[in-house]
């Protein structure tokens, strides 16, 4: 599924760099093949021509800035496209202002379609900016042509055909891109959702099967003993038996409370296993200090492991305590029966201390949730 949305959203990102090549292209051949001739006819018509030079030249190189960027497939950054647009916008201005009274929207106006071209260049990425700054654009060629003034019925006409032939062919890109990009995105987030369910799918599937192994770990350990009581080999009145069932039942009420979905896991877990101990009729406090903390599940069961075979064991009291620190986490239980030698030494995450005084047993299991 990765790979596919990969190849959706790398699909859609060629198609949208090919088309800004493709208006870069346009502008340039535009610039180049068919205004720089009018412009060459025309020097001595445009007053001042130095200006109008200038304004192409100007022109020329927000094309070459854009020629540097554009080909990267990436949009142009923000510097690029504020100061591009400004130089466009005020070099269609300055040739509008230096054409002769009865050269707007003619040959002689090559500025005029040009401009359009190099905005779309500017703000391929941003159509909301782009339709404000050919709105700019044709305004302001609009206005310069009426504040001229003097022209008849035939030139107003001529006028409005050349804009709207050039608007609409301009605003047909633009909406095309618009259209193109919506598409991308809608395709970016479809990759998204299922992306997202089949990651849903996939967590789900690994949760259950490390459920069904854990939950086949240890009925493997509790099955012999069913048996061992149904089959009568196993005597429930011995004192072995009772604590192989005491052990088992804690054992499994444990796993029973690490799948639930409560704010504190590990309180919820040692919870668990003081009222399974408390259900066979002893007396268990239980003691919590400290803020919760995030406890990974594998060291929760190490942790509570060491209880689970300390309150199995017990005869009447216990006490159970729970502290946490920002340094370590610590398990603690004190015993009225020696449990002997059914705690472990621990492992590589958990340190466990274990030591029978008499008739007690006190037990530690800490965590050191930093090193160092």
């Amino acid at each position: 599924m990765p790979d596919l949305r990969a190849r959706d959203l790398h699909a859609q990102d060629r198609v949208i760099a090919i088309m800004r090549i493709g208006v870069l292209v346009v502008a340039a051949a535009v610039q180049l093949g068919l205004n720089a001739p009018p412009l060459v006819r025309h020097q001595a018509e445009y007053r001042p021509a130095w200006v109008v030079d200038a304004a192409f030249v100007a022109l020329l190189l927000v094309t070459a800035a854009c020629a540097v960027w554009v080909p990267r497939g990436r949009p142009l950054p923000v510097s690029v496209v504020a100061i591009g647009t400004i130089v466009v916008l005020t070099a269609s201005s300055a040739v509008t202002a230096a054409l002769p009274p009865d050269g707007f929207f003619l040959d002689v106006h090559w500025s005029f379609g040009l401009v359009g071209w190099h905005l779309l260049v500017l703000l391929f990425d941003r159509v909301g900016l782009l339709v404000a700054a050919l709105t700019t654009h044709f305004a302001v060629s609009v206005v310069q042509f009426a504040l001229v003034g003097g022209h008849d019925r035939a030139e107003i006409g001529a006028a409005g055909v050349v804009v709207l032939s050039v608007l609409s062919f301009q605003a047909a890109i633009a909406v095309i891109t618009l259209v193109l990009r919506r598409q991308s995105r809608q395709a970016a987030r479809v990759a998204a959702d299922r992306d997202r369910v089949a990651t849903r799918a996939a967590l789900a599937e690994q949760w259950e099967r490390d459920l069904r192994t854990t939950f086949a770990g240890q009925l493997g350990a509790t099955l012999p003993l069913l048996v061992g009581l149904a089959d009568r080999t196993l005597d429930p009145r011995e004192d072995d038996t009772r604590h192989r069932c005491a052990l088992a039942a804690t054992q499994l009420r444990r796993l029973f409370a690490e799948n639930d979905d409560v704010p504190d896991p590990l309180v919820h877990e040692v919870a668990a296993c003081v009222d399974a101990a408390q259900r066979r009729g002893v007396e268990v406090s239980l003691a919590v200090s400290g803020a919760a903390v995030a406890v990974p599940t594998a060291v929760r069961r190490e942790l509570t492991a060491p209880l689970v075979v300390a309150l199995s064991a017990v005869r009447e009291r216990a006490r159970v305590s729970v502290l946490r620190t920002d340094r370590e986490v610590r398990v603690a239980v004190v015993t009225d029966t020696a449990v002997g030698d059914g705690i472990g030494g621990g492992s590589a995450l958990v340190e466990v201390e274990c030591g029978t005084y008499g008739e007690h047993t006190r037990m530690e299991a800490r965590w050191r949730t930093r090193t160092g």
